[in-house]
């Protein structure tokens, strides 16, 4: 099984700083990667492949991640064995912050669907940055909202919504159209068994949701069926019709 590796000690970019953060410069937008880069000891990073576990639900929590570069996936298995996708993360997002609310164990697994550069920040130098960087802090409460009030729509679409609307939603979210930002029309492989997990309905229902997306003309497959997926922005018509 492949093994997370750090990435290089001697690097630039990754090595531990005893010097304080450098404050965000006037007029310019907060860089929050750079900043993490320099926070000092308490925080490592981490190169894991795809299909790699980042972390396993039950496995003790003590620490942050800070997705760098990549894709990640959070699941959650039930004690019957049924699984969900809760979420899939892109980079520049936090993830696995439960721990600092005295959560003990993780309640989900992150698995890295694309090869994935992490940065892992123990609880207690997370904690002392976000006190002493006011800059930070407002980040990552803006992040923490944004995290909370999507949690919010996932439930209302699963109580109000059909499925395929569900799905339709799903796939703008994941091609952020619709949201603020560059749209990303390409998104990377992914198989129709997780889209069900994400709507909360059965592969075959996903199966003809996405043949008459095809056929309509608002997705486009490059490579085949679960390849490359390219969605329109004329997919937001399914979410928005009543």
């Amino acid at each position: 099984m492949a093994v997370p590796t750090p990435i290089g000690q001697n690097s630039r970019r990754t090595r531990n700083s005893r010097r304080p953060p450098p404050a965000p410069k006037a007029g310019r937008e907060f860089e929050t990667q750079a900043f993490l880069d320099t926070i000092g000891d308490g925080r490592e990073a981490m190169h894991f492949p795809k299909n790699q576990n980042i972390y396993t639900q039950g496995d003790p929590a003590d620490e942050v991640f800070y997705l760098r570069t990549g894709k990640v996936r959070l699941t959650v298995v039930s004690k019957a064995g049924k699984q969900a996708t809760i979420g899939i993360l892109n980079d520049g997002r936090f993830f696995g912050e439960g721990s600092l609310a005295g959560r003990t164990l993780r309640l989900s697994t992150a698995t890295a669907m694309t090869d994935c550069t992490v940065l892992r920040i123990e609880n207690k130098t997370m904690v002392d940055t976000l006190h002493r960087e006011q800059a930070l802090s407002d980040l990552f409460v803006k992040h923490l909202l944004t995290r909370n009030i999507q949690y919010e729509e996932d439930l209302v679409d699963q109580l109000f919504n059909s499925s395929e609307k569900r799905l339709a939603r799903v796939l703008l979210n994941l091609a952020h159209l619709g949201r603020a930002g560059v749209p990303e029309t390409v998104i990377p492989k992914i198989s129709q068994k997780t889209l069900a997990e994400m709507v909360g309905t059965t592969r075959s229902r996903v199966s003809f949701f996405m043949n008459r997306f095809r056929k309509s003309g608002f997705i486009h497959y490059s490579g085949g069926v679960e390849g490359e997926l390219q969605i329109h922005s004329s997919l937001l018509s399914v979410f928005l019709h009543d």
